[in-house]
This record gives C-alpha cells, structure tokens and sequence, in this order.
C-alpha cells in the first residue's frame, strides 16, 4: 500500500488548506534555499533569509484566516476555496490580519482563476486600502496547479524526496478535482518495466499496483534498462480488484469491453508469476 504525505477523506477545503501548507513546510524543512527561491520567484524581489513560522486557523480582530506564512518583516496570508467563492468583504477583512510588516501578501488559492469581476472589484478595493497603508498589500491570485507547477521550477530532477513529496501532492489535487485535467495530453510518463516490458509490449498494456497515482496523463513510456523501449497512447484506464465474488471492474475512462476485461486477467496471472518467481529467486539467493 502507498503511503501518502497528505490527507484525503476530510472536510476539502479544510484539507486542501492543510495540505498545500505541508508541501510548503516540507519544502522549507528540505531546503530553505529553494523555499525562498519559489517565494522570490512568485511574490518577492528582495533578499530575505529569517526563520518561518507555519499556522493554520490563526485568529486576527474578526476574521480567522485559513492559513498565514510569517517571519520578521514579511507576511503572508492565504484564502483557500475549492472553486472561485472569493468575496471582497471577506478577503477585506482578512487584511487586518497584517500588522506592520514591510512586505505584506494575501494569495487567493482555489482550483480555478478568480472571475475577471471579482478581481476587478477586489483590486479597486485594495487599491484603495493601500493608499493608506506605509506598505501596500500584494494580492496573488493563484491556482493549485499554478503552486505546484512554481514549486517543480525551483526543484531538481535530484532531489528525489521533494519530487516524491510533489508527485504525491499532486495526486492528491487530481484525486479530489482540484486540477483540472483538461491539459492531461501535455504529459507523458515513463515508467520502469523491466521483467515485464516483453508481456506489455507484446499486448498493449501495463499494469501496476491500484494505490500508485500520478499526474494525469495521455501517453505513456516504457523504459528497461535505462532505455526508452515503447511510448503509446493512453486509450482506456481500468482498475480491477479481486474479490470473493470475482473481480471488480472500475473504468477511470475509456470503455470497459469483455476483450479489455480477458486482457485484464492475462495482466494479473502475468503479474502472479513475476511475483512467484521474484520470490524464487530471492530463496535461491539466500541459500546460495
């Protein structure tokens, strides 16, 4: 079973709150350099190095925001809704949340971009509270693909923990809609099939254990030997479960056909002989 890095299964504005706040923590915590590089690169301009606090629900004059990222001298305040229900007077209030720092942030974060109207109009009214601010307030409208996509510019293909902390992320984002997937025939994923590269070359498919999630996806690549052997398109994604009543068919997309389903059962005897053999060869291995 794949162990996950962020919750599922809660409130989801709530989680995604918390969630997003983790993978930035766990940024921070891995690099404090490459934090500041994704925060210079989306909101600031200026050198900054001092220590980060992380809070969620903290309360101001009468408002509690979901979430803010605070040190000496900067602040930064994050809305977080599923979907564009961003209100002005909300988001008004919440900058009292800010007290006398020099650089002052709210981001608005949800799955889709603010309406051009309720940017408009919560611009004006910004505007104007700045004009009477010795420093003015950011706004950042951004999405959750749009901070995950910032975070992936400022990692390496190295630094394989951030990598696994973001794929997991992203999962996370695909799994509850809050990516849109409309732009899955961008990407292309290579997977390692190595014992197995012959059988899924030679019937058109690849199988893998039903808890592994990705990015979404159109194509696909297989590599064995740190060699590209086949790249194809994805037509149909089907998870099969054994049960006691036999087994259990769920199309993600694509049409569930009776040649799919006997194609689906040769992939899972296939992958009880890798199994068995592996073992084999692991006992061998230790007698020897």
């Amino acid at each position: 079973m794949k162990i996950h890095y962020f919750q599922r299964y809660h409130e989801k504005e709530n989680v995604a709150t918390a969630n997003t706040m983790l993978l930035l923590s766990r940024l921070y915590s891995y690099s404090s350099d490459k934090f500041f590089r994704f925060l210079k690169s989306e909101f600031f301009a200026d050198s900054f190095e001092p220590e980060l606090v992380f809070a969620l629900q903290e309360k101001s004059v009468d408002r509690i925001p979901d979430a803010t990222i605070t040190q000496e001298g900067f602040k930064i305040v994050v809305e977080t809704k599923l979907t564009d229900w961003f209100y002005s007077d909300q988001l008004m209030r919440h900058l009292k949340s800010f007290g006398d720092e020099k650089n002052k942030v709210m981001i608005t974060l949800a799955s889709e971009w603010m309406s051009e109207e309720k940017l408009v109009d919560f611009e004006n009214q910004l505007k104007e509270y700045n004009a009477t601010q010795t420093y003015p307030v950011i706004h950042i409208n951004t999405t959750f693909e749009m901070m995950a996509n910032a975070i992936r510019e400022v990692i390496d293909d190295r630094d394989y923990e951030m990598q696994d902390v973001l794929e997991d992320y992203l999962n996370y984002c695909y799994k509850d809609g809050l990516i849109p997937v409309s732009d899955s025939w961008k990407y292309l994923r290579m997977q390692l099939a190595g014992t197995t590269i012959d059988f899924n070359i030679g019937n058109n498919i690849y199988y893998d254990k039903a808890e592994r999630g990705f990015r979404a996806h159109d194509y696909l690549g297989l590599y064995k030997q740190k060699s590209v052997r086949a790249i194809g398109k994805i037509c149909a994604r089907i998870t099969a479960i054994e049960t006691e009543s036999g087994i259990k068919y769920t199309p993600e997309f694509g049409e569930l056909t009776d040649e799919r389903k006997a194609l689906i059962q040769k992939a899972m005897d296939d992958g009880f002989r890798s199994r068995i053999k592996n073992r084999l060869n692991i006992k061998k291995r230790g007698c020897c």
